[in-house]
C-alpha cells in the first residue's frame, strides 16, 4: 500500500525540504570527490564563504534579497494555480520603471524620489505581467508560454531602447546615465557607519529589510485576507470558486499582477541598490533561480526567505569555492544548484513517500 501523502505541516514545510537539500549535497559531494577534490574541505569554503565574514554575509544577503523577491513572485501566481515563469522579463521592464524616474527625479527630495522610483518598479513589472494574465483569463492562453514569450520580448525592448534611446551621450556601452542620488538607495554599511557600528563594506543594501517586509505582506495576503483566500480557492478549485461566487478570470489577472509587481523588487535592489544606473542582463537568472525558491519554500513566505538565504550562500560561497579550488569552477556551482533544483522539485514526491513512512506510525499512534 503506497504512504499516505498528506504529511503534518511541520514535515512538509520542514523535514522534505531538508531531506532534499541533504541528498542534493551527498550527491555534489560524490561530483566533487570524481573530480579529485576534498568534498568536505570545499564544504568548509563554501559556507565559511558565504557566512564567515561580515563582507561574505553581506554579499549573501544581498543576492538572497533578488531571490526572495524573484521567490515570492512566484509563489503568489502559485497560489492561484498560475506557473510564472516571467519573473526575467517583469523584472526587466520594472528596471525600465526605475529609469524613468531615477534620470528625472532630480528635483525631487530622497523621501519622495526613493519611493516613486520603487512604485514604478513595481508597476511597470505589473503591466508586463497583466497581458499573460489577461490572455489567460479572457483568451485561454497558456501562462507558461506566454511569460516566456514576454521574457524574450522585455529583452529586445531594453537592448533597443539602451542603444537607441536611454544610453548616455558619447558612451559605447549600452547603459543609461547614473541615476539621481536622491534615487539612490544607501549601503546597510553606510547607514550603520552612521549610527557608529562598522562593518565591512558590501553591496548589501536597505533593499533587504523591503524584501522581509514584502514577505510579510505576501504572508497577510494569502493567508489573513479575503484576496487571499479568493486566490488559494481559485488555485485549488477554478470551479468550486464559481460556485463560490469568486471570478477565477477576475483573481487570475489580480495575481498576476500581484506577482509582476514583486517581479520589480528585483530591479529595486540590482539597481537602485547597487548599480545606480540600467544596464542590460542586470536580472542575471534570478527570476529562473526564484522558481526554485519558490519551489522549495513551498510558495510559503517563511520558506521563501530560508530558501532564498540558501541560494545567496551558493552564489557566494560558490565564488569564494572556485577561488580556493579551481578545480571546482562556477559551472560546477551552477550544476550544484541544479541538482538541488531536481531534488527539491522533480524528486520531491520521493522524498514526501520516505517522510511519509516515518511519520504514518506516529500518526496512527495518534489516532
Amino acid at each position: 500500500m503506497n504512504p499516505p501523502r498528506d504529511l503534518p505541516k511541520w514535515a512538509d514545510v520542514a523535514l522534505v525540504p531538508a531531506l532534499s537539500v541533504a541528498a542534493a549535497f551527498l550527491v555534489a559531494g560524490l561530483v566533487v570527490l570524481g573530480i579529485g577534490e576534498n568534498p568536505l574541505a570545499a564544504t568548509r569554503h563554501l559556507v565559511f564563504g558565504s557566512l564567515g565574514s561580515g563582507e561574505g554575509l553581506g554579499f549573501t544577503l544581498f543576492y538572497a534579497t533578488n531571490f526572495i523577491f524573484t521567490g515570492l513572485a512566484v509563489a503568489v501566481a502559485y497560489h492561484a494555480g498560475l506557473f510564472n515563469i516571467g519573473g526575467e522579463g517583469q523584472a526587466t521592464l520594472g528596471g525600465l520603471g526605475v529609469a524613468i524616474v531615477g534620470l528625472e527625479a532630480g528635483v525631487l527630495p530622497a523621501v519622495l524620489a526613493i519611493p516613486l522610483a520603487i512604485l514604478a518598479a513595481a508597476a511597470f513589472g505589473a503591466a508586463w505581467a497583466f497581458i499573460p494574465g489577461y490572455l489567460q483569463a479572457r483568451r485561454g492562453s497558456h501562462i507558461v508560454i506566454t511569460t516566456i514569450m514576454f521574457n524574450w520580448l522585455a529583452s529586445v525592448l531594453l537592448v533597443y531602447l539602451l542603444v537607441n534611446v536611454l544610453r548616455e551621450p558619447g558612451s559605447m556601452n549600452p547603459e543609461t546615465p547614473g541615476f539621481a542620488p536622491q534615487v539612490q538607495i544607501p549601503f546597510l554599511h553606510d547607514v550603520l557607519a552612521r549610527l557608529g557600528i562598522t562593518i565591512p563594506p558590501s553591496q548589501l543594501n536597505l533593499s533587504f529589510v523591503l524584501a522581509l517586509a514584502a514577505a510579510y505582506g505576501v504572508w497577510l495576503l494569502i493567508y489573513r485576507s479575503r484576496l487571499g483566500y479568493a486566490i488559494r480557492v481559485v488555485g485549488a478549485n477554478p470551479q468550486a470558486a464559481v460556485y463560490a461566487g469568486i471570478s477565477p478570470e477576475r483573481v487570475t489577472i489580480v495575481a498576476m499582477l500581484l506577482s509582476g509587481a514583486l517581479a520589480g523588487g528585483l530591479a529595486v535592489n540590482e539597481l537602485m541598490g547597487y548599480q545606480h544606473r540600467l544596464l542590460l542582463e542586470f536580472t542575471a537568472g534570478y527570476g529562473f533561480v526564484g522558481i526554485a525558491v519558490a519551489l522549495m519554500g513551498r510558495a510559503h513566505p517563511v520558506g521563501i526567505v530560508l530558501a532564498s538565504l540558501l541560494f545567496g550562500m551558493l552564489y557566494q560561497g560558490g565564488a569564494e569555492l572556485a577561488f580556493e579550488q579551481p578545480k571546482i569552477t562556477r559551472d560546477m556551482i551552477v550544476v550544484i544548484g541544479g541538482v538541488i533544483i531536481l531534488f527539491a522539485g522533480a524528486l520531491d514526491g520521493l522524498f514526501r513517500r520516505l517522510v511519509a513512512r516515518l511519520v504514518a506510525p506516529a500518526r496512527l499512534a495518534e489516532a
